[in-house]
């Protein structure tokens, strides 16, 4: 799968990530014009990353020259940009990415940089000492979670955990979950249904959300709890008319229809489910310890929340995975690798990973940091004691190389809405994401060859 190194990436490969810079919408593509400065210097002291503007502060950037002598310059983060940038020749030398959905992309496109030469001589980041969730960034060329290291995350939460609102919970009277063992899905929407407010036909409390990070991972999320897989062995297709997979979407949509929290045919006001959540207007929201952040800032909510188990499904397995293990990985034509790399380790494995563990926003992906996320309070100790016990539910579920989340996730968007709203039978639904969607990773196999 991986090149020979600096051999030319192929034309089908960048028509293969250019198609994906499409998908991200038009417009964004004025950026395939614009004339790209890396920033790159023959000096090595200068790296060009592309990341968004809260993955690095200007602070931060200004603390690397004083930690590490090297000037960083951000590029906002744009898969069209990428692709520009690729094809002139001026890769940035790192880039932000979704390790459970990005690097297999981007790995069966031969654009990223094999980094376990660089694992085995670095004092910083030691193989013994990475969390599991960093296997997210391993791909074989056949399936995610093993193979080479392509990236690593910055830090991770096990994102089908919820949190929940004691005060909104004795309000009605719904007993809470239990604090180790995980409750069903169908009690999980039970409990939103009970927990849901309206007046005058507007929704003034939300039950409860449960969306994931974006549909596509929850939908396969949800379709290895049940017991099954979405996608086919080789990645190729999707198949939600399987038992399993249409037990997780069925969950779904009547989470949809039932209106007990935010989804596509009821957007939340705010977006996301953080300031509802800190409003007392959401009594659970499907966000895993990374929400804790926001929480324990507000020093009346925390000690009335709590974390919660990943729900499973009866019958199904009892999995906990991580749905985004945001990071960076290494363009493979990069021209300055080994400065990049001293900024990997530094931002991954020095001050800002260890900024990142103390501020409870995230699991740290480094065991050895884990002694760092916040246990000073009563209602901090009980979290990670949820948090610690669900660590070993953890395992890697494969995403599909052969099409990006988001372009998944639009499709997803199209043709639900009639599915949340009563107009289609969730066997009608199956069928037609069948033939979008496959439609979809058919181009995108073609493309990678």
């Amino acid at each position: 799968m991986h090149s020979q190194a600096g051999s030319p990436v192929s034309r089908r490969r960048l028509l293969a990530l250019s198609a994906a810079g499409a998908a991200a919408g038009a417009a964004s593509l004025g950026g395939c014009a614009m004339q790209v400065s890396t920033g790159v210097s023959g000096s090595g002291e200068t790296v060009t990353l592309m990341a968004k503007a809260d993955d690095l502060s200007p602070e931060l950037i200004k603390q690397a020259q004083k930690d590490i002598g090297i000037k960083i310059v951000r590029v906002d983060y744009s898969i069209s940009k990428l692709v520009a940038m690729m094809t002139n020749g001026e890769p940035p030398d790192l880039v932000r990415g979704v390790g459970a959905t990005d690097a297999p992309y981007f790995a069966a496109r031969d654009v990223m940089e094999e980094l376990d030469p660089y694992f085995a001589r670095s004092s910083v980041l030691k193989l013994d000492d990475l969390d599991p969730v960093n296997d997210l960034w391993r791909y074989d060329g056949h399936t995610q979670g093993k193979g080479p290291r392509y990236g690593m995350a910055k830090d991770f939460s096990q994102d089908s955990m919820y949190w929940y609102n004691t005060a909104l919970f004795d309000k009605v009277g719904v007993d809470y979950p239990p604090e180790l063992e995980p409750v069903t899905f169908d009690e999980w929407l039970d409990s939103a249904k009970r927990l849901t407010r309206r007046k005058n036909g507007q929704t003034t409390v939300f039950g409860g959300s449960y969306n994931g990070v974006l549909t596509p991972n929850l939908l396969v999320s949800l379709t290895v709890s049940a017991g099954g897989s979405l996608f086919s062995d080789d990645y190729t297709r999707v198949d939600f008319t399987t038992p399993e997979a249409r037990k997780a979407l069925g969950w779904y949509i009547d989470y949809g229809r039932t209106k007990v929290g935010p989804s596509i045919v009821q957007p939340d006001p705010n977006a996301w489910d953080g300031p509802t959540y800190q409003a007392n207007r959401m009594a659970m929201s499907g966000n895993g310890y990374w929400l804790g952040g926001l929480i324990n800032a507000d020093k009346k909510l925390a000690p009335l929340s709590r974390l919660a188990p990943a729900p499973v499904f009866p019958g199904g397995r009892r999995v906990s995975p991580c749905q985004a293990g945001t990071g960076l990985w290494m363009p493979r034509k990069g021209r300055n690798k080994d400065a990049a790399w001293r900024v990997f380790e530094w931002f991954f494995g020095e001050a800002p990973a260890k900024a990142r563990a103390s501020s409870g926003w995230g699991i740290p992906t480094l065991k050895s940091l884990r002694s760092l996320m916040p246990a000073q309070e009563d209602y901090q100790k009980r979290e990670l004691k949820v948090q610690e016990a669900e660590l070993k539910h953890f395992s890697v579920i494969a995403f599909t190389p052969y099409a990006t989340a988001d372009s998944l996730y639009a499709l997803f968007n199209q043709i639900a809405p009639a599915a949340m709203n009563g107009g289609m039978s969730i066997d009608t639904l199956a069928r037609r994401l069948n033939s979008a969607m496959n439609e979809q990773l058919k181009r995108g196999k073609e493309q990678v060859g």
